[in-house]
This record gives C-alpha cells, sequence and structure tokens, in this order.
C-alpha cells in the first residue's frame, strides 16, 4: 500500500514548485493573521438565520467603541456583506503589500466576493476542468478563503470577523486556516430545526478546542416599528433549550425589527447609528462579553461553567 505523505514530510523541492507555493502561503498567512487581535467567527450551520446582518451590525458596534475592525465574507457563493456594509460599488486597490480592503460605516475594513463581480446578477464561476467539477470546487474555496486571510492589506486590527456561511463543513474549513481560533459566536433563531443544526456546530467547534464559544439568539421576538410591542415570531424556545443542552451562555438575544432589515439593505445597519433601541442594545452586551480582558483567573468568554459533553464524562 502506498503511502501518501503530507507537505510537512516533504523535505526537497519539487519541480513543479506546489510544495514552496503552500508553505509560503502558509507563512503569509501566519504574518498576516499576527496583525490581528482577535478573529471572531460567527457561525451557525443553518441558513436563514441573520448571520450576515449579525456580523455587519457586530462591526460598527465594536468599531464604534473605537476598535479597529475587519469583516471576511467567506460566503464566497451566496455573498451579501458588502451590500450590508454600503461597500458593494467600492474598489479595490491592488498594492504590493496585497489587496486594500473596502471601508464601510465607522472605517470597518471589508472584503467579500461581492467586490470582485462586475455585475449585480453575475454567479460565482471557477476555472476549472469541464469535468469531475466536484473534486475541484471545494479546493478552489479553500484557496480562495485563505487568499482573503493571506493576501488582503488588512493592517493592524483589534477584531476580524469572519462570517461563515451555511454548513458545518464551511466551520470546519475555516478551523484548518485558523487552528487557534478564539472566538465562534453562534447564531441561532428560537425556531427548534435551527437548534438541532446549531447543536452540531456547537459539537464541532468544541472538539476543535475553540476556548470562547457562546450563542447569539436572533429574531427573538418581533418589535413593532410602530408602537413598540413585542410578539413572538416562534412557537417555543429552541435557543434556551440549546443553551440548556449544550451548557453555553447567551451572550444577547436580539429581536426582529423591520427597520433593521431596511437599514441594513441600505448598507447602514442599525446598530452603526449608536441609537438607543433594543436592536443596539443587544450588539453592545456582545461588545462588552468580546472586551472582557482574559487572564489566568478569568474565564474565557463564553465557555461553559462546569458543563461536561455528555459523551466524554465519567
Amino acid at each position: 500500500m502506498r503511502k501518501f505523505r503530507t507537505y510537512g514530510e516533504v523535505e526537497h523541492s519539487t519541480g513543479s514548485e506546489l510544495l514552496e507555493q503552500v508553505l509560503d502561503q502558509r507563512d503569509r498567512l501566519a504574518r498576516r493573521l499576527a496583525e490581528v487581535g482577535t478573529i471572531v467567527a460567527v457561525a451557525s450551520g443553518k441558513g436563514g438565520v441573520g448571520k450576515s446582518a449579525v456580523t455587519a451590525n457586530l462591526a460598527v458596534s465594536l468599531a464604534a467603541r473605537g476598535h479597529r475592525v475587519g469583516v471576511l465574507d467567506a460566503d464566497l457563493n451566496g455573498p451579501s456583506l458588502g451590500r450590508m456594509l454600503g461597500v458593494v460599488d467600492a474598489g479595490l486597490e491592488d498594492r504590493a503589500d496585497g489587496v486594500v480592503p473596502a471601508e464601510g460605516p465607522r472605517g470597518v475594513r471589508v472584503i467579500s466576493m461581492e467586490l470582485l463581480q462586475d455585475r449585480e446578477d453575475a454567479p460565482l464561476r471557477w476555472k476549472e476542468p469541464n469535468s469531475d467539477t466536484f473534486l475541484w470546487q471545494s479546493s478552489m474555496e479553500a484557496m480562495a478563503l485563505r487568499e482573503f486571510l493571506a493576501d488582503v492589506a488588512w493592517g493592524k486590527l483589534d477584531y476580524l470577523l469572519v462570517d461563515v456561511p451555511p454548513g458545518t463543513d464551511k466551520i470546519r474549513r475555516l478551523l484548518e486556516l485558523v487552528p487557534t481560533l478564539p472566538v465562534a459566536l453562534l447564531v441561532s433563531t428560537p425556531a427548534e430545526m435551527s437548534r438541532a443544526v446549531v447543536l452540531r456546530s456547537i459539537r464541532l467547534v468544541r472538539e476543535a478546542g475553540v476556548p470562547s464559544v457562546a450563542l447569539v439568539a436572533n429574531m427573538t421576538e418581533y418589535l413593532c416599528p410602530d408602537c413598540g410591542h413585542r410578539g413572538s415570531l416562534f412557537r417555543g424556545d429552541g435557543v434556551r433549550r440549546l443553551a440548556e443542552e449544550s451548557g453555553l451562555p447567551i451572550w444577547a438575544e436580539v429581536p426582529f425589527d423591520p427597520r433593521l432589515g431596511e437599514a441594513t439593505d441600505r448598507g447602514v445597519p442599525p446598530a452603526a447609528e449608536q441609537a438607543a433601541n433594543p436592536v443596539a442594545e443587544a450588539f453592545a452586551r456582545i461588545v462588552a462579553r468580546l472586551e472582557e480582558p482574559p487572564g489566568p483567573d478569568h474565564e474565557a468568554p463564553g465557555s461553559p461553567s462546569g458543563s461536561a459533553d455528555p459523551e466524554t464524562s465519567s
């Protein structure tokens, strides 16, 4: 049986220079991420729970506190953060030190596949062989994500938020590129189907050893923009059940306010306005948790208190 060697086991130069290219990419990635204070993955595993809206509003909330913030839209096939942060028509400058990200509200730096498409209705197409597309696409998507991380001139950042697309495999892909990911925020709605999918993502990030994992409950209730009345959007409360099952804290509960969607569509997330409203207050709570200083006597934000995985507890 033939033994395949990993890149790390190959010690000599290769004629194709493939090994050299891979190792150079790893070095560039490490150097770039060394300038980032905290990388935060905003994920779920489930589509339609509002991860991108959460990412956009959290980014401007952090920036409003004086932090240097970057946002990476990892959803290559269905990008939306460029529009949500009002930079969809911004040009990108390619410099010797990398591509300069677009600048959104409050100076948030943004990179998204939207900024590389020449038309609004242009689907993402990969230059690939005409057959066996399924063998190539995953590798090319991983390479594109690596380039967004390593070849973009992010500069010094306090926070880099990564909007992770649906699918636990997409979370795993980010973890392979950023094996020391410090924070994962898992977004869920109160819907039971959302709870079931997010539960799998929780197990994935825990097995990867992410030290700080927390839940963000999105669309917890309907907030009437006219009278301020609050009403339920979903029956039951899958997020609280999720928190009980996993032992994870809920860092914030974000109500559904029609004005949030309208403002985000205009590229001005409501949290950017810093108005006193339930949406802005919810994101302020997440910011406060992210700002908590880690230390030997301080529990990592989002780590469960005394909870144990039922499969690993004795």
